[in-house]
């Protein structure tokens, strides 16, 4: 990402250094998902459509630790139970909340962030990425122009259930515990929180980037 961009990454502090952690992050362009693997300060697995694991990008995915997901499942128990699984073991889940390459806007958001939130307990990191569906580059018109700026905003860490406690693993990170609260109720509230929590940042990351 370094060699072909110029990404301008702002608040990476801002991610917890240790323990389960969700970044969710909004999608315009089919490189906002490489971009943040790339300059994110801690390894990232993400939801990713098992369309992209094809060929050579099948084994190098899987190899770096991406999960493929069956969009046209109604759940996809594997890729559910491998998320999940991330999540347990203490590591950094990202998920475009969107379910799909759209406006990048957080304006409409499916329940699998808001599910995977609740269940595991795990606080939630915004990501804005700009600049990424600007304008198409010269050379391969499906790219942002080479060695063009793209910024990566972080966001403070939030909690999907308001007031939602976790236990401390004693030392200095979080263990995901969920808030024993799956109702659709629940996942309906979370669901609002996070969209108000992410447009926020989103407006407040085009104004600190002038995007």
């Amino acid at each position: 990402m370094y060699g072909l961009w110029k990404p301008r990454v702002l608040g990476a502090w801002r991610l917890p250094a240790s323990g389960p952690v969700i970044l969710a992050v909004n999608h315009s362009h089919n490189i906002d998902g490489p971009m943040v693997m790339g300059v994110a300060p801690r390894p990232t697995h993400f939801l990713i459509k098992k369309e992209a694991f094809v060929g050579p990008l099948d084994a190098f995915l899987t190899g770096i630790g991406q999960l493929k997901v069956d969009r046209a499942a109604a759940a996809d128990r594997t890729a559910i139970a491998q998320a999940l699984g991330v999540l347990a073991a203490g590591g950094v889940l990202g998920i475009f909340p969107e379910g799909t390459r759209g406006e990048g806007d957080f304006a409409s958001l499916r329940a699998g962030l808001s599910y995977f939130a609740v269940r595991s307990g795990a606080p939630i990191v915004p990501v804005a990425v700009l600049g990424s569906s600007e304008r198409p580059g010269r050379l391969i018109k499906g790219l942002p122009p080479l060695r063009s700026r793209v910024d990566v905003v972080f966001g403070d860490p939030f909690d999907a259930i308001e007031g939602a406690r976790r236990s401390d693993t004693g030392g200095g990170g979080r263990r995901a515990g969920g808030s024993g609260r799956r109702t659709r109720a629940a996942l309906d509230e979370a669901t609002e929180r996070i969209r108000k929590q992410l447009t926020s940042h989103l407006e407040n990351a085009r104004r600190l980037t002038g995007r």
